[in-house]
């Protein structure tokens, strides 16, 4: 494919391109005529090479037809600048060409359209952005025909042999968007050959030094890498000759360049230390040879298990086949793949292969492309949907499976967690433990390749807000963001409507129950919000049945409380406060406070424990933290070991307005001194001044604010 997109990439006029055409598809009556149609409408169109531009869309249908023979697909990469850049519109292409290559053509003018044209540098802050949005959109725009997405990859690789011509920062720009676009959904489509060319062209233009390294070492070292190669081939070919004579084919290659870079960075290795540098490829006629060409590999040379996979028992979704394991020989390392010469094909033009050789080949069979569906997000958030559809698109697999055999392919790091939602979002929902390979584990119990999983389900939806970020599907984010969300909002209602229920329940137990207000879960979060809403209600039941003109204003008056850093607001008199112990609220985090006679009590917003208080309808207090700053501070103090002396320690720290939010005493009970592990905060950000308070009590041994610590 190297040399093929070699030959393209040094084409620059008409003749030599529609020669390239011929060669790779059998021009039939419609393809005759869209070529002089093409070669008119782009008339007196240049590219910035100077070449005449329609050498462009012709060198496009080539490629395409190189890797598919179907007929519409390449009749649309003739014609996909037609609508965009001359005066011919889609309803002239549907009635020269027919329907179906004006489908073809219209998806790819909207991807074009949608797409940001002046792409951004990586160095501004909206390059995220809006690199996202052309990786959503396009997508999105391609989900009802993947030919579509086949066409514009084709189209990109044409484009990235020849951006030559282009400014130094068009280059830069155009390369970063097909390394974090094209590359990936080639990537996923099982198109190797087009994904790695996108991927070195990209790297050659955004990390030129980098790129001339890699070239450098593997030019200065081709002999002796040749040599490696030839070693080994031979070597392969006298232990495969006696079992397949002449009907196996291997070859040597060594991986592309920015695989390469890209395990230098990872590994944090030399490229001397790449383990996989080397690769060979082994091709056989069907799937049992293959399984006795790795019995051979496995049996003369040691393998790495740790790197073996079976793709030809579990195929990837796009179709792809192969057995892939690494071994030792004489010192080097080697990659071998084994695969049939079905395989093969399917292995380089990965879902094309289903037009390519659709006729007669029963092997090639409709691609599976639900994967694009699943990419499809219903929010507005690009960055977000960038960042998971990346690990969509790039995540190393591991195979698990379902009691019944069931196959299930996950990314590396997922859990059992993961896995109930892969079977069913209800599941997910309600999953309480699991069953892995018949052992009772914890739901965020990582998986592995080969586990077999069952998960234990119960009556209730369990919110689970903080495992967000254990999980590593999309589905699984997704499952329990929307939970999360319909219960913060379940939460903001029941809150209002207990926090208002409570001013006036020395009136009514339910004053929501005879006036109800629509924007109760405002108050929440809006102290403002919640005294309209009680002025509001005061003077409609005033107004009704003159109940407060029998009352006394003050009693519904809301009086601030102010404890340490938290603000409670209630016509109840408090004199103290407390965090239960069951959630252990942090600084800033989300927090909601219950009246227990003249205490509130305060948990985390999320606490399972406080959600069915509300449920109660347990009576409840506006609360928040208060605006004052507050300074988080770590230290690590010695203390002889003497009775009390931890007690006069912490109370010397309590009168002087510092808050304990963490202790660590007494590993060992034997010295005559231990030390203590303290974080507190305080109002004060004179760390000296802080040192001096716990040296009058305590000796210091380590003390930092808790922002160095994070740094």
């Amino acid at each position: 494919m190297e040399k093929y997109l070699t030959s393209i990439k040094n084409i620059n006029s008409i003749e030599n391109a529609i020669d390239a055409l011929n060669n790779a598809i059998e021009i039939t009556p419609k393809i005759s005529k869209a070529i002089p149609f093409c070669i008119e409408a782009h008339k007196n169109q240049y590219r910035k090479s100077g070449e005449p531009y329609v050498v462009h869309p012709i060198l496009v249908a080539a490629i395409t037809g190189h890797y598919s023979n179907d007929e519409s697909m390449v009749l649309a990469a003739l014609l996909h600048d037609v609508v965009e850049d001359t005066s011919y519109t889609l309803d002239d292409i549907k009635e020269m060409f027919g329907l179906d290559v004006a489908n073809i053509v219209d998806g790819l003018t909207k991807i074009t359209e949608i797409r940001v044209h002046e792409l951004t540098s990586s160095k501004e802050k909206d390059k995220l952005l809006k690199s996202a949005m052309t990786f959503r959109k396009m997508l999105v725009a391609s989900i009802e025909d993947v030919r579509v997405l086949l066409v514009k990859l084709f189209d990109r690789t044409h484009n990235m042999l020849t951006l030559d011509a282009l400014s130094e920062e068009k280059r830069f720009r155009i390369a970063e968007e097909t390394l974090v676009v094209y590359a990936p959904i080639a990537h996923r489509l099982g198109m190797s050959a087009i994904k790695n060319t996108l991927e070195d062209l990209s790297f050659f233009y955004i990390y030129p030094n980098e790129y001339k390294k890699i070239d450098e070492y593997i030019k200065n070292y081709q002999d002796k890498i040749q040599n490696t190669f030839n070693l080994f081939i031979a070597d392969v070919n006298n232990v495969l000759k006696d079992d397949f004579r002449d009907n196996i084919k291997i070859y040597s290659r060594i991986k592309h360049y920015y695989s390469i870079f890209l395990k230098i960075q990872r590994k944090g290795v030399t490229i001397d230390e790449v383990l996989d540098l080397l690769a060979i490829r082994i091709i056989t006629d069907t799937p049992l040879e293959c399984y006795k060409v790795l019995g051979h590999m496995h049996t003369t040379y040691m393998p790495l298990i740790s790197r073996f996979k079976d793709y030809i028992a579990i195929p990837k979704e796009n179709g792809y086949q192969t057995i892939h394991t690494t071994v030792f020989h004489n010192t080097k390392i080697f990659e071998i793949q084994i695969r049939t010469r079905d395989m093969d094909k399917i292995a380089e033009f990965g879902v094309a292969a289903h037009w390519k050789y659709k006729n007669g080949h029963s092997n090639f069979k409709e691609p599976n492309l639900k994967w694009l569906h699943t990419l499809e997000m219903d929010n507005e958030n690009v960055e977000e949907f960038y960042d998971e559809t990346k690990k969509e698109l790039f995540y190393e697999e591991i195979i698990v499976y379902s009691p019944k055999g069931e196959i299930f392919k996950m990314p590396r790091g997922s859990c059992a967690y993961d896995f109930a939602y892969m079977i069913h979002t209800d599941l997910g929902n309600k999953a309480i433990d699991c069953f892995v390979n018949k052992v009772k584990k914890p739901l965020i119990t990582e998986l592995r390749s080969g586990d077999i999983v069952s998960i234990n389900k119960g009556e209730d939806i369990v919110v689970r807000c903080s495992w967000i970020n254990i999980v590593k599907t999309t589905k699984a984010k997704k499952g329990i963001k929307v939970l999360c969300q319909n219960r913060h909002k379940q939460i903001d209602i029941i809150n209002g409507k207990n926090i208002v229920n409570t001013i006036f329940s020395r009136y009514t137990n339910n004053i929501l129950e005879k006036y109800p207000q629509p924007k109760v879960y405002k108050v929440v979060e809006n102290l403002d919000h919640l005294k309209h809403l009680k002025k509001m209600i005061e003077t409609t039941v005033r107004s009704e049945l003159g109940l407060f003109a029998r009352m006394k204003v003050q009693q519904v008056n809301l009086k601030e409380y102010k404890f340490e850093n938290l603000v409670f607001y209630s016509n109840f008199s408090l004199t103290s406060f407390s965090f239960d112990h069951c959630c252990h609220p942090k600084l800033n985090d989300e927090i909601v406070a219950f009246r227990d006679g003249r205490d509130a009590v305060v948990h985390h917003k999320m606490c399972e424990n406080a959600y069915i208080l509300m449920k109660q309808k347990h009576q409840m207090v506006f609360c928040r933290w208060s605006d004052d700053k507050y300074y988080v501070y770590k230290m690590v103090v010695s203390l002889k070991n003497i009775k009390g002396e931890l007690a006069r320690l912490l109370i010397h720290l309590s009168n002087h307005d510092a808050t304990i939010l963490f202790i660590e005493y007494g590993k060992d009970r034997n010295s005559h001194i231990q030390y203590c592990t303290i974080d507190l905060e305080i109002k004060n950000n004179n760390s000296e001044k802080i040192k001096k308070i716990v040296n009058q009590k305590a000796k210091i041994i380590e003390f930092y604010s808790g922002d160095d610590a994070y740094k």
